[in-house]
């Protein structure tokens, strides 16, 4: 195993949504689970990039919009994404690792 240099820059995943209602929920959840995320508006479209690895929680939309989601609802809004998906019905996370 070698250390990593703190200097070295650390790997980037996406995920850009449709910027509307539906994926306001969605986007807020992400910011909420994963502090070193940021997000860029543009217009029509939100981008958020977080180094190493990306978590969405279907519990934490559920608080946001109080009704039952489905994590392939997710699919309806998304425009992009980069990384490894790995997915079930509780998480859908993006990462460059295994």
């Amino acid at each position: 195993m070698t250390a990593q240099n703190s200097t070295q820059p650390r790997s980037k995943v996406f995920i850009a949504f449709q910027d509307n209602e539906e994926s306001r929920p969605v986007i807020e959840a992400v910011l909420a689970d994963n502090a070193e995320a940021t997000a860029a508006y543009t217009p029509g479209l939100v981008k958020i990039d977080c180094p190493e690895r990306l978590v969405i929680r279907r519990e934490r939309i559920e608080e946001n919009t109080g009704q039952p989601y489905n994590l392939q609802q997710l699919q309806i809004n998304l425009v992009t994404l980069s990384g490894h998906v790995d997915e079930d019905d509780d998480e859908f996370s993006l990462s460059w690792g295994r």
